[in-house]
């Protein structure tokens, strides 16, 4: 079979109108050859009546105070693929073309059971097999799959896989497929050079590798979702990502041996963070420093927090959140204990300590020996990286980095690098000026 997975994202399934562009994309795959298979995600964006962020609110509004349940949350927003999945499919009927929707179950899709963030552990499409093979066209729900205990629970558990899944869907189902192709359609001609909100020339990249796509989704840019490149990588599979509304060619990701070549690839920023640095002078071995600085990276995982500039030193440790992601970093850590042979250490997020930690200090002062581990808070951050394939290791990359945003007057809070990036922590309100100043220092308008 010469099966080719399309999965359209939001705004290409938000309209009549782009529907029926998409599924008219589909239906000339179908008449070029291959056998489409269909991955949508939710209708729309943020405010449409059944995009996923609309559904959460609904369970929200109730009661702000009272947080939804994981599993219920997961059971209300999987609705919105599940809509998209019905409509688009007898769309397709309308066109006179059989077409099945399917959920990420019914595709056979099985995940580990973590609600809300759940990560795909295998695919049994036999199902798909069967509607391709009695000619439909299968249209599978996006971001969604199945958790199946061992006591023999009746239908397993609904899970969703994270925002992004649907990219990670399409992904995963053309390589259990054994797919052509995997195109992923969205608004944009592919991956750009730059965001294009802050590089309105940005250029649209004919070719990258997985290595590069999967760097620049990590590091802020929203085209395609890491665990789809990784997964593509894993398996081998040629990977596209295209504009629903126009005929650009797109962008195609392939293997590192397919695309050789020292370059830069793109400049990308994140969203709003804040920065955190842990003075750890106040242990007095470098084992307690090290127990330290386990316990802040566990409990941050514990969770689910993201990180971001990862700074270690032999006193301190450091890193950047989401801003989003703030209110649960402080309630965590400000007043947090941790007691270490013989010693208290006493977690504080600020110069001027809160309340609860003084109200701490006062309760354990008769334990002794207790420290405080003070957390120099820096707000009003975003990050900025240059990614590019053997190109960090360019004599003069980081010097040329600097030296372009201090003569714009532009602070550099802290830095950070990878093999494919390199990353500076700036203030918030230049990041677009950071972007377009490193954007044409590299002559990226030029890449292609």
């Amino acid at each position: 079979m010469n099966i080719k997975v399309m999965k359209f994202g939001g705004t290409s399934v938000a309209t009549p109108e782009a529907r029926m562009t998409s599924a008219l994309r589909v239906i000339s795959a179908k008449e070029q050859g291959f056998q489409p298979v269909v991955v949508v995600s939710a209708i729309g964006r943020r405010g449409a009546p059944y995009a996923t962020d609309t559904l959460i609110n609904v369970l929200k509004e109730i009661d702000p105070s009272v947080e939804p349940d994981a599993r219920e949350l997961d059971l209300m927003i999987a609705c919105g693929e599940i809509m998209s999945a019905v409509i688009f499919a007898h769309t397709l009927k309308t066109l006179g073309h059989s077409a099945q929707a399917f959920r990420g179950g019914q595709a056979g899709i099985r995940t580990d059971g973590v609600y809300g963030n759940a990560r795909i552990v295998g695919i049994h499409p036999v199902s798909l097999f069967n509607s391709i093979e009695k000619g439909a066209i299968p249209v599978v729900c996006g971001f969604q799959g199945v958790y199946v205990s061992g006591d023999g629970a009746p239908g397993g558990e609904l899970t969703t896989l994270g925002r992004g899944g649907s990219d990670t869907s399409g992904a995963a189902i053309g390589a259990a497929l054994k797919a052509t192709a995997v195109e992923i359609f969205t608004d944009v001609d592919g991956v750009k050079t730059a965001d294009p909100d802050a590089v309105p020339n940005a250029s649209t990249l004919r070719k990258v590798t997985y290595d590069e796509v999967a760097e620049i989704a990590h590091l802020g840019a929203k085209v395609v979702h890491p665990r789809a490149a990784e997964i593509a990588m894993q398996y081998d599979i040629p990977l596209w990502v295209k504009n629903t509304f126009s005929d650009d060619e797109g962008t195609e990701i392939v293997k590192r041996e397919k695309h050789p070549g020292r370059r830069a690839t793109g400049v990308t920023h994140t969203g709003k963070l804040v920065y955190l640095q842990f003075d750890l002078s106040s242990a007095g071995t470098e084992t307690e420093r090290t127990e330290l600085e386990a316990r802040i990276y566990e409990t941050m995982a514990r969770y689910e927090i993201n990180l971001f500039m990862l700074n270690l030193s032999p006193n301190s440790t450091g890193f950047a959140v989401p801003r989003a992601q703030y209110s649960t970093v402080a309630d965590v850590l400000d007043g947090l204990v941790i007691p270490l042979k013989g010693k208290v250490f006493l977690f504080q997020i600020g110069r001027n300590a809160s309340r609860e930690v003084e109200t701490q200090a006062t309760l354990l002062e008769s334990l002794g020996d207790v420290r405080r581990v003070v957390a120099e808070l820096t707000e009003g951050c975003t990050m900025v990286s240059l990614v590019g394939h053997e190109f960090m290791q360019t004599p003069g990359l980081f010097f040329d980095v600097l030296s372009t945003l201090n003569d714009a007057q532009i602070s550099v809070l802290q830095t950070s690098d990878s093999d494919f990036s390199l990353s500076v922590l700036i203030p918030e309100s230049e990041s677009n000026r950071a972007v377009r100043l490193l954007h044409d220092r590299f002559k990226l308008s030029l890449v292609s």
